[in-house]
């Protein structure tokens, strides 16, 4: 049988590593980064020197192509795996348009919040009329790291990942072409679940705001999550949080609270987020940012909190909270957020019901 085809779009730590694994799993792999001089010394070698954090991953992944030009990338893939801060997405999708083919499926790894609606709806503003499938992952598989210009470690594979296609009716399709490789993905019933289940919405923008003075004064010296989450602090994520579990149960979906999310993920237990935060071993000795130009705040505002405010001013749901965590974003970068990010009428489904838009997301009907 003819192996799948993969095209990684974006070489930073995340796709560095899914390339090289990939190609010692025996696919075809084409690497594409938008810089040619980020990939000049994998082209050079020919691939990625990749090591996991067990030893049970571990030599030279060779690579089919590595290039910058759209049309190559494109060309020969089967499956389109984009690895890419959220931010790029709108760009990808505008830029791979005139290049995508029948029966393609793209992968938005992860897709944040409403990330898969984006790409569907700039492929069809730019005229594609190729026949392509697009999905979003809940969160991304790997835990790695960059570590030279053609070097990669994972310290961890997820065993069960969420992913749903837009429409959610070819999510089967999606999980069957992509379990040769990765069986870990599972399905995330619709792109309204695993976007609303985006808890990096909650955890990222309010606790580095919160501890903006620390983060600025000491850059970043101090642990994110046990020093950085006082009990004062874990008691704004939990309003954050009930915002985002109401926003969902708006939409006719039962999203996962942040502590049952900690439990499942890490069996981190507690009878509110800051005693589940302290009992998470993994969050232990992870540092802050060292500064608010940090992605925790110019992606995640953007492309995951806008998203789900914007569906609560929709649909009617209080969502104060959220929308401060926003304001003062705005006022520490001197922006707004609010136009650059991922809000309904950018999307292109601000007029939709609460029914049309569940329609939308499991049958693929906009009308």
């Amino acid at each position: 049988m003819e192996k799948i085809r993969y095209t990684v779009i974006g070489a930073g730590h995340g796709g560095k590593a899914m390339a090289a694994h990939l190609a010692l799993m025996g696919f075809p792999v084409t690497l594409f980064n938008r810089t040619p001089e980020h990939v000049a010394s994998i082209k050079a070698r020919g691939g990625i020197e990749l090591h996991s954090q067990d030893g049970d991953i571990q030599g030279f992944g060779q690579l089919q192509h590595v290039t910058s030009d759209y049309a190559e990338a494109l060309a020969e893939a089967d499956i389109v795996m984009v690895v890419t801060p959220s931010t790029a997405h709108r760009e990808i999708a505008f830029r791979a348009a005139p290049h995508l083919r029948d029966g393609q499926i793209i992968v938005l790894n992860p897709g944040r919040t409403l990330g898969a609606i984006e790409f569907r709806h700039i492929l069809r503003e730019k005229g594609c009329t190729a026949q392509v499938i697009v999905a979003e992952a809940a969160t991304f598989i790997y835990a790695s790291r960059s570590e030279g210009p053609a070097q990669a470690r994972i310290f961890r594979i997820k065993e069960a990942v969420p992913l749903a296609a837009l429409p959610a009716t070819d999510t089967p399709l999606v999980l069957e072409r992509l379990r040769s490789a990765y069986p870990q993905f599972i399905d995330g019933e619709n792109v309204l679940k695993t976007s609303l289940d985006n808890m990096g919405a909650i955890f990222h923008p309010a606790l580095t705001i919160l501890n903006a003075g620390w983060i600025e004064n000491s850059g970043g010296n101090f642990q994110f999550y046990i020093d950085g989450v006082t009990p004062s602090v874990a008691r704004v994520l939990e309003v954050l949080d009930r915002e985002r579990v109401t926003v969902a149960s708006a939409l006719g979906i039962r999203a996962q609270t942040g502590l049952e999310w900690l439990r499942m993920a890490y069996d981190a237990r507690g009878s509110n987020l800051y005693e589940a935060i302290r009992r998470q071993p993994g969050y232990y000795g992870i540092k802050a940012p060292t500064s608010l130009e940090h992605r925790y705040i110019f992606e995640d505002v953007p492309m995951s909190l806008v998203p789900i405010a914007s569906l609560a001013r929709r649909y009617g749901v209080s969502v104060r909270g959220m929308e401060a965590i926003i304001l003062l974003a705005n006022f520490i970068h001197r922006t707004d957020y609010w136009r650059r990010g991922r809000t309904l009428d950018r999307l292109g489904i601000e007029n939709l019901s609460v029914s049309e838009l569940t329609r939308y997301v499991t049958e693929g009907d906009l009308t």
